[in-house]
């Protein structure tokens, strides 16, 4: 059995739906980004951290990339073309959504006051919504690689969810039916039961 340690408000959900999705067995242990107890299994106190026997992964797209590879779900094979795709996916999604989405949050919330540009989130908002923009045009769903479901396809609608909460603009009505329709899945809907 895995263990996933973190909280399903924070990236850690990315992980638990993967195993949802993939009817994975697992435990969470629920331990807040920067305490102690997650500080000893991941030197930068974020969360998720992830043991698979005494091995442990962070990351939450690396430990989801592992999971799909050793579980052959959610991915397509290593060495495919069709692998290649998903993977640009996956990094176009990392570099121009979810990154954009971290930046806005260690100047809300994460650096030291003193270090935060509060000013900046108005530029980030707009590369958000130019970046979402682009990512539907090319999209033709009902996944982001057509009829199958990927582990990008987990990361883009958990970043579609945190740009809600931050009050970053999802205003293309593809993106929003996308979204409605990940949201409707039951391993999602799973997960998201343990944030009350």
């Amino acid at each position: 059995m895995y263990t996933v340690y973190g909280k399903p408000t924070t990236r850690t959900f990315r992980v638990l739906w993967a195993l949802e999705e993939m009817g994975e067995p697992y435990d969470l242990v629920q331990m807040a980004p920067q305490s102690p107890e997650i500080t000893a299994l991941n030197p930068s106190g974020k969360v998720p951290a992830f043991k698979d026997g005494e091995t442990v992964i962070t990351d939450s797209t690396a430990i989801i990339t592992y999971l799909a590879d050793k579980h052959g779900k959610l991915t397509h094979p290593a060495g495919t073309l069709e692998r290649a795709k998903q993977d640009a996916l996956t990094h176009m999604v990392l570099d121009e959504i979810d990154a954009v989405l971290w930046t806005a949050a260690r100047h809300s919330f994460v650096l030291p006051q003193e270090k935060r540009c509060p000013e900046v989130k108005s530029s980030l908002k707009w590369e958000f919504e130019t970046n979402l923009a682009r990512l539907s045009a090319q999209f033709d769903g009902p996944f982001l690689q057509g009829d199958t479901m990927t582990i990008a396809d987990i990361i883009l609608t958990h970043c579609l969810n945190w740009a809600f909460s931050a009050k970053f603009p999802v205003g293309d009505e593809k993106i929003q039916a996308y979204a409605k329709q990940m949201r409707s899945r039951d391993a999602f809907r799973n997960v998201a039961a343990l944030m009350k």
